[in-house]
């Protein structure tokens, strides 16, 4: 579940498969990862809508809770 600036809340598919897909890759939290989030989130049928603001917040929100999924995987190897 995504949860936006207004308290919105979003559903999503497969986020924590793409999560994983990523840092198995060794990605980083950046700009790029949310746009290739948002792009495998929409391979996998889930709606982003096309407005350039609405997937800018998107992309904030992302990349905030890849961070948060790097952490706490780097965090449980020590």
């Amino acid at each position: 579940m995504l949860k936006f600036f207004d308290d919105t809340q979003v559903g999503v598919i497969s986020l924590d498969d793409i999560m994983a897909e990523l840092y198995s890759e060794g990605r980083k939290a950046t700009d790029e990862t949310a746009e290739e989030i948002i792009k495998r989130l929409e391979a996998r049928n889930n709606y982003i809508p096309s407005s350039e603001r609405v997937r800018k917040e998107y992309a904030y929100v992302l990349v905030k809770e890849y961070r948060k999924y790097v952490k706490d995987r780097s965090g449980s190897r020590r």
